[in-house]
């Protein structure tokens, strides 16, 4: 998995716990998914479309009703779902981290800053995203403990220097092993 997948990925609130969810072992119909997820109908099956269109799941053939249908995992959510699963066992229980990963781009910017970065490097890593998207998140990422920052004094221009810490390390390790 790549940083344009985990990009993929995170891009509705609820993938990633659709995906862990199915990895362990909860029913593929829609019914219990949504009630293990604790998420909103319109979210949900939003989240569950959009895995559905990016390869992730598909439909399973032969089973289920059409009105009630059935999902599974393809070859390649199979593997985005143990990575899926492995992010939210490294979350706290008591922690409000799941709201803080189901944002758009925090296991993006996580996944790159397990070695200092700057934040023009972080944004050429990620072209998609903006100044203010990217700030945002950092900010967030920061105030949860998640990346620690740094301003870095060397040379003749100071500046901020981001790094995973806490719980944003165990993520990070966990996202890149799958590179």
């Amino acid at each position: 998995m790549d940083i344009e997948e985990i990009v993929k990925l995170s891009a509705k609130s609820w993938s990633i716990k659709i995906l862990a969810l199915m990895h362990s072992g909860v029913p593929g119909r829609q019914a219990p998914l949504l009630a293990a997820s604790g998420a909103g109908r319109t979210a949900f099956g939003q989240s569950l479309q959009y895995l559905i269109e990016i390869g992730m799941a598909e439909r399973n053939p032969g089973h289920g009703h059409p009105l009630r249908p059935e999902f599974r995992l393809t070859k390649k959510g199979i593997i985005a779902a143990k990575t899926a699963a492995d992010v939210l066992n490294c979350l706290d229980e008591n922690d409000d981290g799941f709201a803080l990963m189901r944002k758009t781009w925090t296991l993006p910017v996580v996944a790159l800053i397990g070695k200092p970065k700057r934040f023009s490097e972080i944004k050429s890593m990620l072209p998609s995203i903006t100044d203010r998207a990217l700030s945002q998140s950092l900010l967030q990422l920061e105030e949860s403990g998640w990346l620690q920052r740094e301003i870095v004094i060397e040379g003749r221009h100071p500046y901020p220097s981001y790094q995973a810490s806490g719980i944003g390390i165990k993520i990070e390790q966990v996202l890149n092993q799958q590179f």
